[in-house]
């Protein structure tokens, strides 16, 4: 009998393009899940008169898609270890197509804010994708797969922007909505039908007071935060926003610890690779958002201040592209990175990039390339440290924890969004001036040039913290997280 051929010189195998369709449909779907939260950032000044509410209200368009993401990554996270990762994923497709259609079909800020919340839910589709792809790529492609997945936080952010712009300013707001309801049933369906069954739950039941406990004190927390500027720092609300958060997430702590089994399990959390991988997140998800909120109101600016770029919204969005594409682009430069350095080294020198990409900002800001040259060179840092991220944090974590852990490593990222967010307003308005007598007033260009110190500070800080991360032997950071065995039905599928 004569062998077989032998494939053709280059082609990979089967089972390789089928984990790479895999990934491919992963990095699409949280992709997606993540263009929501910048989807509404161009008509925010104009939501109020579009739902017939106050700028107040009108506001918390915006922040419920946030507290609905921090809250739902760990809680998913959890779901997906004890239930299995595909069902997850499925059921955060779905929830983004019921958010986006009772978004589309609305015209009041009650329904508009349900919406928003379950759009903010979906996105504990990315920390679960994370985890799956790095169980189910060959060994290969794992570190591509997981920076590829990864890159994805802050690409749909950076790449909403120009995109919902462009909606906006050509068609009805709704059609905002419309878009992300077809794109939610693709990935939806995609997720059903590419994504392999793995036999990756473990035993466990979920911590419904856990859950609780955390989802009311990071609300309080992350409210207090958000709102801080526009409820005045010293205000009673705020305050009791804060620090009623806190207490309850003290609280929650303190019963965690007690709990056998836990949402989070602290102990695993507080071992010094993971503790230092989630404060540095905080840092690199500041300094990401940083840039993402002083940038375009940089843009925008009128010329006649001497330092604004007069850009329009959709001008300044297509000025930002680039830097979103660049986390993408990326991609491969950081699975190498992981390769020869591992970890700690590539996540050390995501942060340190990213703090060299504000100091060029610090001194290019007078033409909209500067600050696009500025902005990819930051944004290039971004991609390789959230990377790192999950590959320090799954390489340190018990298999059956993998997913939680990653959903709080997502959140400990939108934890820096938020405080940056919170920052950032603080800086730009307590340096103003007035352009003319009756008009309001505007940062100065000193308020800018501060914004990116402060960012470039924050990055550098970050890449300090990571450098204290114990090397692990051989200089890698592998560990021991096992991989999830195919399911025996889908042993076939892969192999086809």
């Amino acid at each position: 009998m004569s062998p077989s051929p032998s494939p053709a010189a280059g082609a990979p195998p089967r089972t390789d393009r089928r984990a790479v369709a895999v990934v491919v449909v992963v990095c699409f779907s949280s992709l997606c899940a993540a263009l929501m939260q910048s989807l509404v950032i161009p008509i925010q000044s104009e939501l109020p008169a579009l739902l017939n509410t106050s700028a107040s209200t009108a506001s918390w368009v915006v922040t419920a898609t946030l507290l609905g993401g921090g809250v739902a990554m760990p809680v998913t996270g959890r779901l997906a270890d004890l239930y299995g990762k595909k069902p997850v994923l499925v059921v955060s497709a779905a929830v983004l197509v019921v958010g986006s259609l009772v978004c589309a079909v609305s015209d009041s800020v009650g329904p508009v804010l349900v919406g928003r919340v379950l759009q903010g839910v979906a996105m504990g589709y990315i920390p679960v994708a994370i985890s799956m792809v790095r169980e189910i790529a060959p060994p290969h492609l794992r570190n591509t797969a997981v920076a590829g997945v990864s890159a994805t936080l802050g690409v749909g952010g950076a790449l909403g922007l120009p995109l919902a712009a462009w909606i906006a300013q050509d068609f009805d707001w709704h059609m905002l909505f419309w878009v992300s309801v077809a794109l939610a049933v693709v990935m939806t369906t995609l997720t059903a039908t590419v994504v392999p069954h793995v036999r990756d739950a473990h035993p466990g039941r979920l911590d419904v007071v856990g859950a609780i406990g955390l989802a009311i004190g990071l609300v309080g927390v992350l409210v207090g935060v958000s709102k801080g500027n526009d409820w005045g720092w010293a205000s009673a609300g705020t305050l009791g926003m804060i620090v009623g958060g806190v207490v309850v997430l003290l609280l929650w702590g303190w019963y965690e610890l007690r709990h056998h089994d836990p949402l989070v399990d602290l102990r695993t959390t507080a071992r010094r690779p993971v503790l230092l991988t989630n404060i540095a997140a905080v840092l690199i998800g500041f300094g990401m958002m940083a840039q993402s909120i002083v940038v375009p109101q940089l843009l925008e600016m009128p010329t006649a201040t001497g330092y604004g770029l007069g850009q329009t919204i959709l001008e300044a969005g297509l000025w930002m592209a680039p830097a979103g594409l660049m986390m993408m682009l990326f991609t491969p430069v950081s699975s190498r990175l992981l390769t020869r350095l591992g970890g700690r080294g590539t996540m050390a020198i995501g942060a340190g990039v990213l703090a060299l990409g504000y100091v060029v900002a610090v001194f290019l800001m007078d033409a909209p390339w500067q600050l696009m040259l500025a902005s990819c060179v930051a944004s290039a840092g971004v991609g390789i440290g959230y990377a790192a991220m999950p590959t320090l944090i799954l390489t340190n974590v018990p298999a059956a924890e993998s997913a939680a852990s990653v959903g709080l490593n997502s959140l400990m990222r939108s934890i820096g969004t938020t405080v940056a967010g919170a920052v950032m307003a603080i800086v730009l308005t307590s340096r103003t001036t007035v352009l003319a007598p009756g008009t309001p007033p505007i940062p100065t260009g000193g308020a800018f040039q501060l914004c990116f110190v402060i960012g470039a500070v924050a990055a550098a800080v970050g890449a300090a913290i990571v450098l204290c991360i114990p090397r692990q032997r051989g200089g890698q950071d592998e560990g021991p997280h096992l991989a999830a065995v195919p399911d025996a039905d889908d042993e076939p599928a892969l192999a086809r």
